[in-house]
């Protein structure tokens, strides 16, 4: 494992334009050392180096570099559901959840790195309905606290506003004239920062851009939190 994050190398990202071009098994078993001296180990040194940050954050937020169980996704794709039946994804992503969640749809600090789709920020994605209700319910209940972060300067700047897939009608058990309705429709709610050129990734410096999009998501985080009752 490499001491320090230096940023996502060249080889990084060729690592997966070659995967793209090659993405079966065959390939991927010729190439797994590469994948695991490339990729592991840069993921597993920017996770190591992110935890600091992450703790000054929020001290109930897990970052574990460890290759398997940790905080980086298997780079195996479920394709059971999906159209493209290929086995493996095609961009490495990183999920620092808090310490109680147990799956991809816990609320989370996240980073996606992807040549021409780079991702970072918090949220929650596709929470079950039972927390769901709970976010929604929250922002019913505190429409001003809701508007603060809505309104938040340094989200709308940096972040462009709180995001997320909705319903097309208000959910079942909301009035559609209550403020914030189109908030309340949503089945996600995220701030992430998207970019497409990735050399902003490819330096040791992409440690303090990944801090200053979590620490301006924190507002969100921490409204979320306190709507499914778990501590920020």
């Amino acid at each position: 494992m490499t001491d320090h994050f230096n940023g996502f190398s060249n080889e990084f990202y060729k690592f997966f334009d070659d995967l793209k071009a090659n993405n079966n098994r065959e390939w991927f078993t010729e190439n797994k050392s590469r994948y695991q001296d490339i990729v592991q180990e840069t993921l597993s040194a920017f996770i190591t180096d992110i935890a600091p940050c992450l703790s000054k954050i929020s001290p109930h937020y897990r970052a574990d570099p460890r290759p398997n169980r940790g905080s980086m996704f298997r780079i195996y794709k479920d394709a059971r559901f999906s159209k493209n039946k290929s086995p493996y994804k095609e961009h490495a992503a990183v999920q620092l959840r808090h310490h109680l969640g147990k799956d991809a749809h816990a609320p989370a600090f996240y980073v996606h790195i992807e040549k021409g789709n780079i991702i970072f920020g918090g949220g929650i994605w596709t929470p079950p309905s039972d927390i769901l209700l709970k976010i929604r319910t929250r922002i019913v209940e505190m429409p001003k606290l809701w508007q603060d972060i809505v309104e938040d300067k340094a989200i709308l700047s940096y972040f462009g506003g709180i995001k997320g897939d909705g319903l097309k009608r208000h959910p079942r058990g909301f009035n559609p004239e209550l403020p914030f309705i189109d908030d309340l429709k949503r089945k996600s709610f995220f701030a992430v920062k998207k970019i497409s050129d990735p050399s902003i990734t490819m330096n040791a410096g992409f440690i303090d851009e990944v801090e200053k999009s979590f620490k301006t998501a924190a507002p969100l985080m921490k409204f979320i939190n306190d709507a499914i009752g778990t501590s920020f």
